[in-house]
């Protein structure tokens, strides 16, 4: 018997992301995973050991718990919010539910790969807008938005680390709406911009066309565990729940979920290391010869280097770091390479690494 995939799946290449694998050694500083630098909240750790039992037992359908503690921890009601698990899942849900052959995609590149791999298992028509800042750009960018479409912003960007003011994400939606396009904005670093509150996630009471993902990972250092949200209209909300897989979402994230969505504290301290930290690298490594650093808003750096990019990463691994290797960027090549914001003992390492190893 022969077997017949989909034409789309039979195309697609799974992304490579950072973060340490199998092969990757436990004692090894990970530099490549986008983490909050004070890691997770100890609450969390508590709970998960005081709760382990419950891995015998079905999670909450729903999230009920999870979506309560959304409600006060973003400032809407429940019909608004939709719990996932991780980001990633939430991705490509809504690319299933809304993206399809005849739908025009708007992607600016380089940015989170995962857009683009899930608008094309769902066969859609992406256009590419390759750009480093696109407040730079924007009237450009604007005049691309199609029309019936979709477009995808990541907000501060990954790679880059710039930052969309809200008035320019807002224009952005509005001249979107216009064309009666949906715009897909990923926040899930936007907690970790010190000093700056750029968020669109209130405006989705507003802007039926604006979808907003949130992801728990990232502020509070919780990748193994998996779990994420988005914010749209209730109309969009309802539809993403009809195709959500049951019980995606484990008892121990849910967990996790709500003690962290309760130490808002922890963000302040994160973005205060994060502050300190990205000043110190920004200025260390730019000292460095071949090293030239893009500004960034939050917790990591793309660096853009006279050096190959992969012989760099297996060069630092030796000295038990990892770096991340961005030449599968769209956008970038094996010049460029990103690094997480650490402690300062760790971020001090990194350093004197970069000047011995170069």
């Amino acid at each position: 018997m022969r077997i017949h995939p989909k034409s789309s799946i039979i195309r697609h290449t799974p992304v490579i992301h950072g973060g340490k694998n199998h092969s990757i050694k436990s004692d090894v500083m990970d530099f490549s995973s986008n983490i909050t630098p004070i890691g997770t909240p100890k609450l969390v750790k508590t709970i998960l050991k005081k709760n382990i039992d419950n891995i015998q037992k079905y999670p909450d359908f729903s999230s009920s718990e999870v979506i309560s503690n959304l409600t006060r921890y973003t400032k809407l009601d429940k019909p608004y919010l939709l719990v996932g698990n991780g980001a990633i899942e939430i991705i490509y849900n809504f690319c299933f539910a809304f993206l399809s052959k005849n739908i025009k995609v708007l992607i600016p590149v380089p940015t989170f790969q995962e857009y683009e791999t899930a608008a094309k298992l769902n066969n859609c028509t992406i256009s590419y807008f390759t750009t480093m800042n696109i407040s730079e750009n924007l009237d450009l960018f604007l005049s691309k938005i199609p029309k019936k479409g979709c477009v995808f912003l990541c907000n501060p960007n990954n790679p880059t680390g710039k930052l969309l003011s809200k008035n320019q994400i807002l224009i952005i939606i509005k001249t979107a709406k216009k064309l009666s396009s949906i715009v897909f904005v990923d926040e899930c670093f936007i907690e970790m911009v010190p000093d700056s509150n750029q968020s669109v996630i209130l405006y989705v009471k507003k802007y039926d066309n604006l979808f907003v993902l949130r992801s728990l990972t990232k502020s509070f250092g919780l990748p193994g565990i998996r779990i994420g949200y988005a914010a749209a209209s209730k109309q969009m909300i309802k539809i993403l729940q009809k195709i959500k897989i049951p019980w995606s979402v484990n008892s121990l994230a849910q967990d996790a979920a709500n003690v962290a969505l309760k130490n808002k504290s922890h963000i302040k301290r994160s973005n205060y290391v994060i502050k300190k930290e990205l000043n110190y690298l920004m200025n260390a490594i730019s000292k460095i010869n071949g090293f030239n650093c893009y500004a960034s808003t939050t917790n990591f750096i793309l660096i853009k280097t006279k050096y190959n990019s992969t012989k760099l990463q297996q060069k630092l691994l030796k000295h038990k770091i990892l770096i991340r290797d961005c030449k599968n960027f769209r956008g970038l090549d094996n010049h460029h390479i990103r690094i997480a914001v650490r402690s300062h003992k760790d971020n001090l390492k990194l350093v004197r690494t970069l000047e011995k190893v170069t």
